[in-house]
Formats: structure tokens, C-alpha cells, sequence
């Protein structure tokens, strides 16, 4: 078996930076589980570009595209936004579940990856090459489901574009050893080789999101700015350490250390909500996880969500997703991309 890199086997030391009480972020991804759903390699050369418009099939919101710029330079353009992408760079897309190009040159021709890909099941991650003459561009792209992205504080503080780079003087060495293990996974296939490369894109994202939590530091405002603040950051964490628990105003404020009217205020000015209405949020939005990964009735996850009745719980699960519970789950099932219940 070959060595992990070193960089990869060493603890990042950007943890520091994070507020040292509690990793609020950590909690989030152990609660609300990532997956991988489709990785794969593509290698084109010359001038080429994928569709403008290929979502995913039933996929939700919540399926977000990766890509890994092994070799080669390439633009991606999503909306009226275009970026120039360069060796090593590491990008994801959080509000985009296929609709975003990527290319060399200009009228090159239209490949279809998503298309073009074998049947699943794969013993090994695919590898896709469209022949042509010019340079060649080698990408590992994913696509990973992240119910995290559901909860609305963490997702209105990402930004469209996810990007760390992997070489240069800026570059990150822990995501450059995990990049390098992902290629040599797919170089030299072994068994087990999917689930490795699935595993580490799961990785890559969290360490895409930890970049974003130390770059918050210097943000008034959001919610990674929130939970690196010391009180609302220890307020952040008993919520999610204890979501079932009947939470009061004046609980969470003598455990932050703070006046209730002053925790109201920095709850309004930092993440633009109440911290009880930050409590029914988290609590919807792991519902909406029970919803999907469980068998469990929706009377019973409407009582473990803190509702008196089905009917209140239905009521305000529509409010903040637009869709019932019953519906909610009927998509998930129809969502290749999502665990099915267990």
C-alpha cells in the first residue's frame, strides 16, 4: 500500500485560528452528513467546452460541484462570472448543481463528461479523454451532496465560488497532499479506490470551508464570522451540542456570558436573526436530515424537533424548505444522489 504524504498524515494548523471552546463547523459536517456522488477524471485537450446547462438528474440544491485542476489552465464560467483556473487550484460551487461550464479557448467543441460516463456502479473512479491537438487539461471532478448547505446561516455566508490553491507561495500544503493522493488513486487504482477518492473529496471540501472560517476573521458579520466570536461562538455551540434541549433566552445568554438584550443584539447585527429562531432552524434543518437518512415517522421527528404537534411541524418545515415533510422525503428518495434511509 503506499504511503500517505506527509502533509496529509500532520493536523492542519489553521485550527488555531478557530475558536478554541468548540469547532461549531465540525459539529455541523458530523451532523449533517457529506457524500460523495460522482467523481470522476477528464482529460481534454485542445479547445473544448462542457454544455452551459447540465444539472444533475433529481438532484436538489444541496448537490454542489467540485473540481481539482490537476494539470493544465481552464476557465469556468458560472452565471455572468467567469474564472481562469490554473494548475493546482482547487474550486467548488456551492449554489450550483451542474449549470456552470468549463473550457479552453474560444468556440472550441461541446463535450458532454456527464454524459459520456460509464453505468455506475465503478470499481475505479472513470477516466474521460477527448483527443484533439493543443493542450492537454486534466481535471478530477465531483459532485458532493451536503445537507449542511440546507441551513440557511451557513449558507448565506458562502461566497459563489469555493477556491484554495494547491501550488504557488500562497498554496495550502495539506490540500496539496490530499490532491496528490486523489491523483495517485486514480494513476494507480487499487482495491477500495473509489471510496478512497469519494472519502477524500469529502475532505477537500471541509478543508475548502476552513478556509473560509479563518477568512471570517476579519467579516462583521455572517455566520462564520459568528461562530470564531467567543460569546456567539460559545452560544453557537451549546445550541448545536444540545439541539433537543428547551432552550430559553436567558439560558443561552448566562452560558455566553451575556445580557439577554445584548445577545438578542449581537444575534440581529452578526447573523440578522434571534438566537430562538436560530435554535428552530438548526432543529428544522436536522429534521430534514432524519427526513432523508431514517425511516422515522414524521409525528416522531416532529417531537424530537421540539413541535407539540405533526401538524405545527409541518407547517413550519413548509415555511422554511416550501415543501411539507411528506414531500420533502419523496424527493429525497428520488435523488440518486442522497442516502437512502436505513
Amino acid at each position: 500500500m503506499a504511503a500517505l504524504p506527509k502533509a496529509l498524515i500532520e493536523n492542519p494548523n489553521d485550527r488555531a485560528t478557530i475558536a478554541p471552546f468548540e469547532d461549531v463547523l465540525s459539529s455541523v459536517l458530523h451532523s449533517i452528513r457529506l457524500s460523495g456522488s460522482v467523481q470522476f477524471c477528464l482529460m481534454p485537450t485542445g479547445s473544448w467546452e462542457t454544455p452551459g446547462k447540465m444539472p444533475l438528474p433529481g438532484t436538489r440544491t444541496t448537490v454542489m460541484p467540485l473540481h481539482i485542476l490537476v494539470q493544465g489552465t481552464c476557465w469556468m464560467k458560472a452565471g455572468d462570472q467567469t474564472w481562469h483556473l490554473e494548475e493546482g487550484d482547487v474550486v467548488a460551487l456551492p449554489f450550483d448543481s451542474g449549470g456552470h461550464k468549463l473550457g479552453v479557448g474560444t468556440d472550441g467543441r461541446v463535450i458532454t463528461p456527464l454524459a459520456d460516463l460509464p453505468p455506475r456502479p465503478w470499481p475505479q473512479p472513470p477516466t474521460l479523454r477527448y483527443g484533439g491537438s493543443g493542450p492537454a487539461v486534466r481535471l478530477l471532478c465531483g459532485y458532493l451532496q451536503c445537507d449542511a448547505l440546507s441551513f440557511q446561516p451557513l449558507r448565506a455566508a458562502l461566497p459563489p465560488l469555493l477556491h484554495v490553491k494547491t501550488k504557488g507561495p500562497k498554496s495550502s500544503p495539506w490540500m496539496r497532499a490530499a490532491v496528490e493522493q486523489m491523483t495517485l488513486e486514480v494513476d494507480a487504482p487499487r482495491s477500495g479506490g473509489t471510496s478512497m477518492v469519494e472519502r477524500l473529496t469529502e475532505i477537500v471540501f471541509i478543508e475548502l470551508l476552513r478556509h473560509e472560517v479563518i477568512a471570517a476573521n476579519a467579516k462583521p458579520a455572517g455566520w462564520l464570522a459568528a461562530i470564531t466570536d467567543p460569546s456567539l461562538g460559545r452560544c453557537i455551540a451549546l445550541i448545536h451540542g444540545d439541539p433537543k434541549r428547551d432552550w430559553s433566552v436567558g439560558d443561552l445568554a448566562a452560558a455566553s456570558g451575556l445580557s439577554r438584550s445584548v445577545l438578542a443584539e449581537r444575534f440581529q447585527t452578526v447573523l440578522d436573526t434571534s438566537p430562538m429562531r436560530y435554535v428552530r432552524d438548526w432543529r428544522l434543518c436536522l429534521a430534514g436530515v432524519a427526513l432523508t437518512t431514517t425511516k422515522k415517522s414524521i409525528s416522531a421527528i416532529a417531537d424530537e424537533t421540539g413541535y407539540g404537534t405533526e401538524a405545527a411541524f409541518n407547517r413550519a418545515f413548509a415555511r422554511t424548505y416550501g415543501v411539507p415533510p411528506a414531500t420533502w422525503r419523496r424527493n429525497a428518495r428520488l435523488n440518486p444522489f442522497t442516502t437512502r434511509a436505513a
